[in-house]
């Protein structure tokens, strides 16, 4: 990609976003929040960083569901104003990060309707990046064929929806089986469309979107285990990308055991490290004690891939990198709030730090 270009296209957005970066929360203030013994503390704490503005009119006590909804308002506004001013083709690269959430809320729309919910009251559940122009117009589905006939014209998750998906698939025993199918075409759609951009954003975004793939790779391993799915539909949600495709997908689609996922990992130097030690039966956030969880390590894993973008100028990735950093702040953010509300001090130092 041409510096030059890059500059006249992105270089003002490059500077906001990494503006953004820097206001993330330090080590020193990481250690003021756990220090907090209140829910009032904790919010005066967090008056010194980016989310002043968002919790200053919050009647107190706070709860941690309202302080993670105003974490999100912030991230969404910070967001939302780089979309306003991107022009091509940063613009499609901003649009393409929106497609995540924007397939978590069609699957959370269908599940309501499945359900006979009123899909009106969902869509205040839905995440804001994930809202597209068409959205409301699902709230007017009765049933599921309507609600896919309507994403399936008006939505940008069209093409996903008509290469994977018919209308007869859409029931309460395939949702998740939807969810990760959808997943899979847009991360192998998005990876496709970041190779074409070009070095240095496609190389940076390659190793991201890789290991992204290799984490939804064993994270459906792992849910599959004493369910139903059988290995073969196991391994069709499994994407065709990351650095254990197609090789180690082969053999974790035959595995039994959290100890056979595990021996798969330990082959890979990306990956081994990530399982020295760790509780296999440890769920997120250190409920097993103060043993990190394969998904614990997962989140590090990422938190550093995203830093590292940020070592190149001239690429998209930054974009990305920082809403994930943005997203695992806020995850911290409200395990410590959590622990503080529910007096559980001991494990509150058990959240991914960032810098």
């Amino acid at each position: 990609m041409n510096e030059i270009y890059f500059n006249a296209d992105a270089g003002y957005l490059e500077g906001i976003v990494r503006g953004y970066r820097d206001g993330l929360i330090s080590g020193a203030q990481y250690l003021n929040l756990t220090q907090c013994e209140t829910m009032d503390d904790l919010k005066l704490q967090l008056a010194t960083t980016d989310y002043s503005t968002f919790l200053q009119n919050e009647p107190s006590p706070m709860s941690t569901s309202t302080l993670s909804a105003r974490c999100t308002d912030a991230l969404v506004g910070e967001f939302q104003y780089l979309q306003q001013n991107a022009a091509e083709p940063i613009s499609k690269f901003l649009d393409y990060i929106t497609y995540g959430y924007m397939i978590d809320n069609v699957i959370l729309l269908i599940t309501g309707t499945l359900h006979e919910r009123d899909t009106h009251d969902l869509l205040e559940k839905c995440h804001p990046l994930g809202f597209f122009d068409s959205m409301p117009a699902l709230c007017v589905a009765t049933t599921v064929q309507e609600l896919y006939g309507t994403v399936l014209v008006d939505s940008p998750l069209a093409a996903y929806f008509r290469e994977c998906l018919s209308a007869e698939d859409l029931n309460e025993l395939n949702i998740e089986i939807i969810r990760n199918t959808l997943h899979k075409a847009y991360l192998e759609d998005f990876y496709a469309y970041c190779m074409q951009l070009g070095d240095p954003t496609s190389s940076v975004m390659g190793d991201i979107l890789r290991f992204e793939a290799d984490r939804r790779t064993v994270n459906i391993t792992i849910n599959s285990f004493g369910t139903e799915l059988s290995k073969d539909d196991r391994a069709k949600l499994y994407p065709r990308l990351g650095n254990m495709y197609p090789e180690a997908q082969m053999r974790l689609a035959r595995v039994d055991d959290m100890d056979q996922v595990k021996a798969v990992l330990e082959q890979y130097s990306e990956y081994k490290s990530m399982v020295v030690g760790v509780n296999l039966n440890a769920s997120s956030g250190g409920a097993g004690g103060n043993e990190l969880s394969l998904e614990d390590r997962f989140f590090i894993k990422e938190v550093q891939y995203n830093k590292d973008s940020f070592e190149q100028q001239f690429h998209y990735g930054v974009f990305y990198a920082w809403l994930r950093l943005k997203e695992q702040e806020i995850r911290n953010v409200v395990w410590i709030a959590e622990c503080i509300s529910q007096q559980q001090k001991d494990k509150i130092n058990n959240y991914t730090p960032i810098y």
